[in-house]
């Protein structure tokens, strides 16, 4: 059995790919994994030119999954590829896991886990029954003072929840909607490759993530009214959702028309005696508001976080932390997952995560088609 470091593999992220450096940078944090290979491009050539400027070895890049699985499973077994990274368009993120499971692999993967519900649950019944680790990067549920809030929140700081909003706005896709042809060249706006949402399939689904991450409750009714602009535009780039999760109700905003926007993602829980608001623009801060009390502010790094929190935190007070720590904070907890070593609640989403936000997505956009009405999740 490998006790070193994790032998890593990459499937898409290459040259120009941010999201494979976010993933790069996360998996160096800690040192506990080593990107050995992979297959970084659709283009082989080019993908070998990425893996020789990253000084990987050529033998271990590969034109495609299959053959990735077929020439790391002939080596020796403490030479070969443990786990794989995911880092493609959505369309391609079921097939790749379904074949890396089966042939022996951990998997981490972009959201959402893939296109379908009956796809995520395949997925999560092959996760069962090959006792391999399957890590899905809702990357914010890594940064610390989320998972102070969620500490708090379990701990009774704030009472019962009675309230839940989470907003995640951005413009970036304002400049192409108004133009027919621009928007064709958008990937997030075509079906085969996005699926059946964009704004929700993308963002609107971690504001859900969020949502049940720090409150440990789960959504199980929904009422959407999503806006797609143009008729001949067929996926979402803006919506909001009603939730009930027991006796608490709640709201998702999201849009990425919001113009002017960046990322902002910003989430408040409300409970019967107190409050938490945190923001992904200022992630290092988190407000707790309790009933005829003065406004306290709370800060990573100090003693009077919780354990998780304290174990996600990298630098001193005063340090500003930001996304590729939260990402890097995931890769730590599987990393520690595939190890086999103590875990804490909640230090990276599963295949449980995928399988709950696909049937979100898909629940709103039912209810948005069906008049806007209430449905169960």
């Amino acid at each position: 059995m490998n006790k070193g470091r994790i032998k890593m593999g990459m499937l898409g992220g290459g040259q120009g790919a941010f999201i494979g450096i976010a993933h790069r940078i996360a998996s160096y944090m800690g040192e506990r994994y080593d990107l050995v290979g992979g297959a970084f491009d659709v283009d082989y050539e080019n993908g070998l030119a990425f893996a020789k400027a990253l000084e990987l070895d050529a033998d271990r890049v590969y034109p495609d999954v299959d053959a990735l699985i077929k020439k790391e499973n002939a080596l020796p077994a403490e030479e070969r590829i443990e786990v794989v990274s995911i880092v493609t368009p959505n369309s391609l993120h079921y097939e790749m896991a379904k074949r890396l499971l089966e042939g022996g692999f951990h998997v981490i993967c972009e959201k959402p886990m893939t296109m379908t519900s009956a796809e995520a649950e395949i997925l999560k019944k092959l996760v069962s029954e090959t006792g391999k680790q399957f890590c899905l990067t809702h990357t914010y549920t890594g940064y610390p003072m989320v998972r102070q809030m969620k500490a708090m929140i379990s701990t009774g700081k704030i009472g019962n929840i009675q309230r839940i909003d989470v907003q995640y706005y951005q413009g970036w896709i304002n400049p192409f909607i108004h133009d027919s042809e621009k928007r064709k060249s958008v990937w997030r706006l075509d079906p085969k490759m996005s699926g059946i949402s964009c704004c929700i399939g993308d963002i609107g689904l971690h504001a859900f993530n969020l949502a049940e991450y720090t409150t440990g409750l789960q959504v199980d009714h929904l009422l959407s009214d999503l806006n797609y602009l143009y008729e001949d535009n067929t996926l979402d780039v803006d919506g909001t959702v009603l939730i009930r999760l027991g006796g608490a109700k709640g709201v998702i905003r999201a849009s990425q028309i919001a113009t002017g926007e960046e990322n902002n993602l910003t989430i408040q829980v409300y409970g019967k005696e107190g409050s938490l608001k945190w923001r992904q623009e200022n992630p290092t801060e988190l407000t707790w508001l309790n009933e005829g009390k003065p406004i306290q502010v709370l800060k990573p790094g100090n003693s009077y976080n919780a354990e998780i929190t304290m174990e996600s935190t990298k630098m001193a007070p005063g340090h500003p932390e930001g996304i590729f720590d939260a990402m890097g904070n995931i890769y730590k907890g599987m990393a520690k997952a595939i190890r086999k070593q103590p875990l804490s609640d909640g230090e990276f989403p599963t295949v449980t995560d995928g399988v709950r936000g696909m049937h979100f997505i898909e629940k709103v956009v039912q209810s948005n088609r069906d008049g806007n009405v209430w449905v169960s999740l």
